[in-house]
């Protein structure tokens, strides 16, 4: 693997290091984006249970937006309640921002790696075939060593950048689609707090 990495020229470099990069995030934003970390399944029955017993205190608001992103969107919308319905939506929908923000963080980086990744991989092409070229220039087609050694050099620059794109970019939709489907997740069962709470409230 080593000689294959050598084979590949100074170029080889920075394709391994958007490798490195890209299966980092990669792994990290997975271990983050786990759905108990996120929005943990009896998370919105707790807090409906502590509303229905009057236990909701500022103790469990602050329990609750430690405990995950969605928790800190519902305690920042139930902090917002007693202001009315409106002003509860806008908690919950700045709170919600900011949770997008944190859920998307390194995909921009992954996404990056996987349109530069390729590109790079055309640079060591390019510049292969130029040695390739200089080198018929200077000693003709007799010496094959170094034109093979130049076209070598495109061949593997190319193979790597592309081998680092495709998955990257890959895991960059997948893990995109995720954080979509989370997002969207959290804004239905946001809107039926909001619409319990305050129905609940008109009807008394």
């Amino acid at each position: 693997m080593f000689e294959i990495i050598k084979a590949g020229g100074w170029l080889m470099v920075p394709i391994v290091l958007c490798s490195v990069i890209a299966i980092a995030i990669i792994v990290e934003r997975y271990w983050a984006l786990r759905l108990a970390k996120v929005k943990p399944k009896d998370q919105l029955p707790k807090v409906w249970m502590w509303i229905k017993n009057q236990e909701l205190d500022s103790s469990k608001l602050k329990e609750l937006k430690g405990g995950s992103l969605f928790g800190y969107i519902l305690s920042s919308g139930l902090t917002a309640s007693k202001h009315g319905r409106e002003a509860m939506k806008d908690a919950i929908q700045e709170a919600g921002t900011h949770v997008a923000h944190e859920m998307e963080k390194f995909l921009s980086t992954l996404g990056t790696i996987a349109a530069v990744s390729p590109l790079l991989g055309l640079l060591g092409t390019v510049l292969g075939m130029i040695e390739v070229f200089t080198a018929i220039m200077v000693q003709g087609t007799g010496n094959t060593g170094v034109l093979a050694g130049g076209i070598s050099q495109a061949l593997i620059t190319t193979a790597a950048g592309l081998s680092v794109a495709i998955p990257a970019l890959i895991f960059h939709r997948a893990l995109s689609r995720r954080v979509d489907e989370l997002l969207v997740s959290m804004e239905q069962d946001s809107a039926k707090l909001v619409d319990a709470i305050h129905s609940d409230a008109s009807g008394n």
